[in-house]
C-alpha cells in the first residue's frame, strides 16, 4: 500500500465524502417528506400517477356523506372551495373529528386508490376550525 506524503489529501477525501453522504441523506428524507398540497380542482387536472401521497383541501359536500358505524370512518365528497360542483369522491377510516359536518373545510393526507377509479383514500382528515376573529367579523 502506497504512503499518502500529503495529510491535506487525506483530509479532502473524507470531507467530501461526508459531504457526499450528507447529500445524499438530505435528498432522500426531503423526498420521502415531500407532500403535494392541492386544491380539488388542482388534483383532478393532475395524473393519478402523481397523487400516491398529497395534502388536498376543500369542503364537505352536503350530498353523500356515509358514516361507518362499524369501522368508524365516513365516505363523503369533498368540493373545491372556489367551484363547488368539482368534487372528489372520498374514504376515510379512523376517528371522525367532532367539528366534520356538511359545509365543514377539511385537510386530508393520503392517495387515489388504485382499485378504485377516482376515489380518494384518505389516511388523515383534519378540520378547519374557524379563527376567533373571523367569527367576530361575521356576528359584527
Amino acid at each position: 500500500m502506497k504512503k499518502i506524503k500529503n495529510p491535506r489529501t487525506v483530509y479532502f477525501i473524507a470531507f467530501a465524502l461526508f459531504l457526499a453522504g450528507f447529500g445524499a441523506l438530505l435528498f432522500t428524507g426531503l423526498k420521502q417528506n415531500s407532500m403535494y398540497f392541492l386544491n380539488v380542482s388542482e388534483a383532478l387536472a393532475m395524473p393519478s400517477a402523481k397523487m400516491q401521497q398529497v395534502r388536498l383541501f376543500g369542503t364537505v359536500a352536503s350530498e353523500g356523506l356515509e358514516h361507518d358505524a362499524q369501522f368508524l370512518g365516513v365516505r363523503f365528497l369533498l368540493a373545491d372551495s372556489e367551484n363547488p360542483d368539482l368534487r372528489i369522491p372520498v374514504e376515510y377510516r379512523g376517528a371522525v373529528p367532532d367539528l366534520f359536518e356538511p359545509g365543514a373545510e377539511v385537510i386530508l393526507e393520503g392517495g387515489f386508490d388504485a382499485q378504485a377509479a377516482g376515489l380518494f383514500s384518505a389516511t388523515t382528515l383534519m378540520t378547519r376550525c374557524p379563527s376567533r376573529h373571523e367569527q367576530e367579523n361575521r356576528s359584527g
